[in-house]
């Protein structure tokens, strides 16, 4: 068998360039060259290449069951599409253009610009982006909690949620209509609702918690998205197993029921063995007395008789 030429892994990258040094390149280098560098996520800021940063392990873990509980509501209420491949779309700013690459964008079915299915960038506006915290740098920090907060704002990102696993800088705002985000200001026992998603709602703690769908199923936030199908087809089974229990329970009570007669039983059996032998023993005692009399010629019946 004729072994396979080994795989050049330079030849069969695109042509790119050298990554600039503090270098501007303008919107079609960066389209063309850089939105699909390998290994580097790059945003463009005003002709500058920014290099996303890398979120530590447990903001990872944070956004990926908050992705499993959004995509739980999309599936339920598919009125938008999500997209985590961090998608690129332009930010038309008042007086400079950017190309942001949002850890996970949502675009609702009633936007004005779909999202088609062979696009590679989303050509509007997301109505809500998703950054999970980059904070390999402070300017990393800086772009998500502040420089994005500001651009996705006035670019008319509908809402902005920043999540971080260390729970120092997460935050849900939402657009008003001085086009300036404000905090989502969590409901009794700390929900938040979002205002661009009818019905989608999370409890703050359980980012951190992250139940799984089998204990959300049963949770009065969650019962309206997930696996709302596996819940209903769940409550015969429940039900069933509810009427189990009922019986199981008739049945111990009647077993007990028969356990305490049997025994008041067995206490009126022992109660007339008792008597029984109480009368006996009188029996005796009368017989005995009745003997001796006689051995002293006395006839009992007439001593009875006087008597």
């Amino acid at each position: 068998m004729t072994a396979s030429p080994a795989f050049d892994l330079k030849a069969n990258q695109p042509d790119i360039g050298t990554i600039p040094k503090k270098q501007r390149v303008t919107e079609e280098e960066y389209w063309a060259k850089y939105y699909h560098y390998p290994e580097i996520t790059y945003e463009w800021n005003e002709g500058e290449l920014e290099e996303k940063g890398v979120s530590d392990v447990i903001t990872v873990v944070m956004y990926k069951w908050f992705l499993e509980l959004l995509e739980h509501y999309l599936r339920t209420h598919p009125i938008a599409q999500s997209m985590v491949l961090e998608m690129g779309f332009s930010l038309a700013l008042p007086q400079k253009k950017e190309v942001r690459r949002p850890d996970l964008g949502v675009v609702k079915n009633d936007n004005p610009i779909p999202l088609e299915s062979t696009d590679k960038s989303y050509q509007g506006t997301y109505d809500l982006c998703v950054e999970a915290l980059s904070d390999s740098k402070p300017q990393d920090i800086k772009r998500d909690t502040l420089d994005k907060w500001q651009k996705y704002a006035q670019g008319g990102v509908k809402e902005y949620y920043i999540l971080d696993g260390l729970d120092r800088y997460t935050a849900f705002y939402w657009l008003n209509q001085k086009g300036i985000y404000v905090p989502i200001k969590p409901k009794t026992g700390g929900i938040i609702q979002s205002t661009v998603l009818p019905g989608f709602q999370f409890r703050l703690s359980d980012l951190s918690e992250r139940p799984s769908p089998d204990e959300m199923i049963d949770d009065a936030v969650y019962q309206g998205f997930v696996l709302p199908g596996y819940s209903e087809a769940k409550q015969p089974a429940h039900e069933a197993k509810q009427q189990a229990e009922t019986e199981k329970e008739a049945r111990q009570q009647a077993e007990q029921l028969a356990e305490v007669e049997k025994k008041a039983r067995q206490a009126a059996e022992q109660q007339a063995e008792v008597e029984k032998q109480a009368r006996q023993a009188a029996e005796k005692q009368t017989q005995q007395l009745v003997d001796k009399l006689r051995s002293l010629g006395i006839n009992p019946d007439e001593l009875f008789k006087k008597e």
